[in-house]
């Protein structure tokens, strides 16, 4: 008599975070059987997306190089709820509980865009021409923004959030935890796109890398906003805090010509500094 063991496959986690999000578009935490060692957040209805309105793409990755994004979960979803696709690095964390495992790794954002752009074409996928392949952001936290400016020069990437980031100087290389990219800052004359950095004041310990890679940057519109808060952030808080609506102004503008959000950055007294705490400075191409 043949025996045959049939192994159960496992379901893939998901996850209401909060409520789903504050935005139009009730999102959801989950895990995508063809994406290992990666998170989505993405909108639970996807009817509302088309050809002809699609999913902008957030790819994300996590601070202290975290295989999961426990820290970003609720930020990450906020932002998913306001109608994007957003594909962090790591680990779905259904508790908020560190990570414990080995580092994640620059390749999986650009795992997180080839999976992207594969399920955009996939006539079986759910996400079949549903995805905005041609605005995508690259974005990241403390060692995430590392792994972010590593994969500057990526033709596909539309926008960057460097968040909490900046590259090392020489005189302080010596603070990096082992195992973070750590790219020269001539590596910034590869980015190719507009760039936010988004710091926690002087207080963040990644603020004098950050200050310092926006003063080299002035081949592409690039600006800087500090709120308060130290290297933190304020992601852990219900909705991902203050970072959020700003963070979402900024992808609205860029990844889907907003212009009423672009008000939040742009002119000489923006909606930012109509918010308590936040200061900016923006470079010579920002305006243009």
């Amino acid at each position: 008599m043949l025996c045959v063991s049939i192994m159960a496959t496992a379901q893939p986690k998901e996850k209401i975070v909060e409520d789903g999000g504050t935005g139009v578009y009730k999102a959801i935490m989950k895990e995508e059987p063809n994406l290992p060692a990666h998170t989505v957040f993405v909108p639970q209805d996807l009817s509302a997306f088309s050809q002809a309105h699609p999913l902008p793409v957030l790819v994300w990755g996590n601070g202290a190089c975290t295989n999961s994004p426990w820290e970003h979960f609720k930020f990450l979803n906020e932002i998913a709820s306001h109608g994007y696709l957003v594909v962090a690095t790591g680990h779905i964390p259904m508790e908020e509980e560190p990570w414990q495992g080995p580092m994640s790794t620059t390749q999986q954002q650009i795992e997180s865009i080839d999976w992207a752009l594969a399920q955009n074409a996939n006539s079986k996928s759910p996400y079949y021409q549903k995805i905005d392949v041609k605005n995508i952001c690259a974005a990241g936290m403390s060692c995430g923004g590392l792994q972010t400016l590593y994969n500057c020069a990526d033709p596909r990437i539309t926008t960057m959030m460097i968040c909490n980031s900046g590259l090392f100087k020489q005189s302080n290389a010596a603070q990096a935890v082992g195992g973070m990219p750590m790219p020269e800052k001539s590596k910034l004359e590869e980015i190719h796109t507009p760039v936010i950095y988004i710091l926690g004041g002087t207080e963040d310990i990644a603020y004098e890398n950050g200050m310092d890679d926006f003063h080299l940057i002035h081949h592409v519109p690039a600006c800087v906003v500090n709120y308060p808060v130290g290297h933190g952030g304020t992601y852990r808080q219900p909705h991902g805090g203050e970072f959020s609506p700003i963070a979402i102004a900024w992808l609205d503008w860029q990844l889907k010509d907003n212009q009423q959000a672009a008000k939040m950055f742009q002119g000489q007294y923006p909606g930012i500094l109509q918010r308590k705490g936040w200061t900016i400075e923006k470079n010579n191409m920002f305006e243009k």
